[in-house]
């Protein structure tokens, strides 16, 4: 998992859904919730691009239009995939609160203060089955379905972990303080 800092729950610090070019301007901000590393990962985000981004600018140059308008509003949340094998894919939640995302959040942390394995469900598109390994971490079965009518996208299944659960719940505990 991760928040805005790019550490994830493995230790690494590269950011899987980062836009972060060679001079280190970063395009996206916004609450920021990973679950894997940087190759296999689920992940609940709710991106706010800067319209005066030198990236974000030429992107709504080449789409035609304002580089606010690219930007949007910055309040919808999406849920990212990747694959372990350079496949990525997302969809979005428009349905989705901060609140919801903050209760998902909690839940998580709840259930990861246990020493027992655990299912938690994030309405109809995830469900994740957690066992702890080693007694300090957790491994992850990620269930991802898609909304009805998402284009191309099916369900998909990914094996995550094991993550520190230090991590883990510093990074949970930084997600929901960003939502406050």
């Amino acid at each position: 998992m991760s928040t805005t800092d790019g550490t994830h729950a493995d230790g690494s610090g590269a950011d899987a859904a980062s836009t972060e070019d060679a001079e280190g301007t970063d395009a996206i901000g916004g609450p920021q919730l990973f679950l894997g590393d940087d190759d296999t990962y689920v992940a609940l985000v709710r991106p706010r691009l800067d319209p005066a981004d030198p990236e974000i600018r030429q992107a709504a140059a080449e789409a035609g239009v304002s580089p606010e308008e690219f930007a949007g509003t910055g309040d919808v949340w999406a849920l990212l995939t990747e694959d372990g094998e350079g496949e990525g894919d997302g969809f979005e939640l428009p349905g989705l609160r901060d609140r919801e995302a903050e209760d998902f959040a909690v839940r998580l942390t709840a259930e990861l203060g246990g020493a027992e394995a655990f299912t938690l469900l994030a309405g109809d598109v995830l469900r994740l089955d957690a066992r702890p390994v080693d007694g300090d971490s957790w491994a992850f079965t990620a269930e991802v379905t898609p909304p009805e009518g998402e284009d191309g996208a099916g369900p998909l299944t990914l094996e995550l972990g094991p993550l520190s659960t230090d991590v883990l719940l510093a990074d949970l505990g930084d997600f929901v303080r960003e939502l406050a």
